[in-house]
C-alpha cells in the first residue's frame, strides 16, 4: 500500500512538471501565429490585471496573423499597451474594432536564441524531476526506517522511482526535440 501511494504521488508530481514545461513551450514564439503566444499577457481591466483571453476573443486566421477582438472597444488601447510591454517583440496594429498582430518570420540568430531558451527550460524541468525523485526516495527510506516496508521493498521502490524518473525525462526530451524542430522550421 505504502509503495503504491509513493509511486502515484511521484507520477502525479512529474505529470504536473511536464505540463508546466508544455505551457512554457507554448508561450515561446516560433514564427507561427498561435493563440497560446498571448496566454501570459494580462490587461488592466478596471484596475485589475486580467488575462487577455478574459477580455477579448483571440483568433489565428492564418499562420502569420493573430486577431484580437475585445468585448469592449475602450479596452483596445489597454490591450495594445500590454502587448507592447510584453517581451514577445510583436507590434500590434489597431483600428476601431480589432487589433491585428502580425507575427514576423524569425531570423536565424533569434531562432538559435530561442533554441537555447528551450534547452534551459528543459534542463530546469529535468532538475524538477530529479527533486521529485529525491523526495520520493526519502519517503521510501523513511518508510523503511519506520518498518512500514521491508528493506527489499525499499530497494524495489527505489528502482521503480528511478524508472518513473527516466520515463519522464524521456518525455521532456521528446518535447525538446519537437519544439526545436518547430523553431528551426522556416
Amino acid at each position: 500500500m505504502e509503495l503504491k501511494k509513493i509511486y502515484t504521488e511521484t507520477e502525479e508530481r512529474m505529470k504536473k512538471a511536464i505540463e508546466a514545461i508544455r505551457k512554457e513551450f507554448a508561450s515561446i514564439r516560433t514564427g507561427k501565429a498561435t493563440t497560446a503566444l498571448l496566454d501570459g499577457i494580462k490587461v488592466d481591466y478596471y484596475g485589475t490585471l486580467t488575462p487577455l483571453s478574459q477580455v477579448a476573443n483571440i483568433a489565428a486566421p492564418d499562420a502569420r496573423l493573430l486577431v484580437i477582438q475585445p468585448w469592449e472597444k475602450k479596452m483596445i488601447p489597454e490591450i495594445v499597451k500590454a502587448i507592447q510591454k510584453s517581451d514577445l517583440g510583436l507590434n500590434p496594429q489597431s483600428d476601431a474594432n480589432v487589433i491585428r498582430l502580425p507575427v514576423p518570420t524569425l531570423t536565424e540568430d533569434r531562432r538559435k536564441d530561442l533554441v537555447k531558451l528551450v534547452k534551459k527550460i528543459t534542463e530546469d524541468g529535468k532538475v524538477a524531476l530529479r527533486n521529485i525523485r529525491r523526495d520520493s526516495n526519502e519517503a521510501l527510506k523513511k518508510a523503511e526506517k519506520s518498518k512500514t516496508i521491508s528493506e527489499d521493498d525499499s530497494r524495489k521502490g527505489l528502482e521503480q522511482v528511478q524508472k518513473i524518473t527516466e520515463d519522464y525525462i524521456a518525455k521532456i526530451e521528446e518535447l525538446l526535440v519537437k519544439k526545436e524542430q518547430e523553431i528551426m522550421e522556416i
